[in-house]
């Protein structure tokens, strides 16, 4: 799927919608991804949220390496944050931004 300059739009409602947006909640991005896959919308969000835990997954670990540990977590920290807050916006306006990098990653999977 290439979201270069189209609009992606769901055809399954608000339940959609909620799916969509629970996906940038942690691990809850991987409930859309088993129960509505088949919506383009959805699986859209849903691997853009993968990507974002599947970060916030290695940052934990990243916690056991000295001296830049510490920074490396932080930094991931905020920009999860703020790319999750993002997404939800994203789906709050009925939109699907693709993230830069981010974004790149999700298509693949």
């Amino acid at each position: 799927m290439s979201n270069d300059g189209k609009t992606l739009e769901s055809d399954g409602g608000a339940r959609a919608r909620v799916l969509a947006f629970i996906s940038y909640l942690g691990i809850l991005c991987l409930v859309p991804l088993i129960i509505n896959r088949d919506d383009e919308y959805v699986a859209f969000h849903a691997r853009q949220g993968l990507v974002l835990w599947m970060w916030g997954v290695l940052a934990i670990f990243g916690l056991s390496l000295p001296v830049v540990g510490q920074f490396f977590f932080s930094v991931s920290a905020m920009a999860i944050m703020i790319f999750s807050i993002i997404g939800m916006v994203s789906v709050a306006l009925s939109k699907a931004w693709k993230f830069p990098f981010i974004g790149e990653w999700a298509e693949a999977l």
